[in-house]
């Protein structure tokens, strides 16, 4: 059958809702809509999308949601503040219309350190550029629509390895269905956890 709640008998992170999950017999990009008997550990969780039959096990957070952005917005300013990473994914972000796009962006970003030049590219969401898992990230994504359902994001910020800092710019496109009503801050690979920063989302 087909169930929309989630049993989790161990977490990797705090469960809140609005974050993105991953576990054995999750859907990528799994999203917790709601509390049930748990409260950020081990316990019963509304998901979206439904899943084949009850899920349980350990689930591990690997990002964040954040939903019911107006039909007004023209502008989305996401800022991470020293935002860390498990692994060596890249960190990305992804939008959609009713429900995440996950395919067709044009995305690059270059990191400078020094006379060093990487540069980046991804399909699958505005990328922040290079990883590590030491990498602390901090970065402000300004994502706007010119026309229809057009969106451009830029993005600059620093990143801390170990005491140096590398520098880098990020931009890209993507169209959507529709006007943006979501955005998700995830890893490229969906199963690197945050360790540690903040992020927040402004949108005018």
């Amino acid at each position: 059958g087909v169930s929309t709640t989630l049993t989790a008998s161990s977490v990797t992170g705090t469960i809140q809702v609005g974050q993105v999950i991953a576990g054995t017999g999750l859907t990528a990009g799994t999203t917790i809509t709601a509390l049930g008997t748990g409260s950020g550990g081990a316990g019963t969780y509304t998901i979206s999308p439904a899943s084949t039959g009850t899920v349980s096990g350990t689930i591990t957070v690997v990002g964040v949601s954040f939903l019911n952005i107006p039909s007004w917005v023209k502008r989305v300013t996401v800022m991470l503040n020293g935002v860390s990473v498990s692994g060596a994914s890249q960190i990305q972000v992804q939008i959609g219309s009713g429900s995440i796009t996950t395919t067709g962006y044009t995305s690059a970003a270059s990191n400078a350190q020094g006379t060093a030049l990487a540069v980046v590219t991804s399909t699958t969401g505005f990328t922040t550029g290079g990883a590590n898992a030491a990498n602390l990230h901090y970065t402000t994504f300004s994502i706007v629509n010119p026309s229809g359902f057009v969106y451009l994001c830029s993005g600059n910020g620093n990143i801390n390895f170990g005491g140096t800092f590398t520098v880098y710019d990020a931009s890209g496109n993507v169209t959507l269905s529709g006007t943006i009503d979501r955005l998700r801050l995830t890893t490229v690979n969906g199963t690197d956890t945050f360790d540690a920063g903040s992020v927040n989302i402004l949108y005018e």
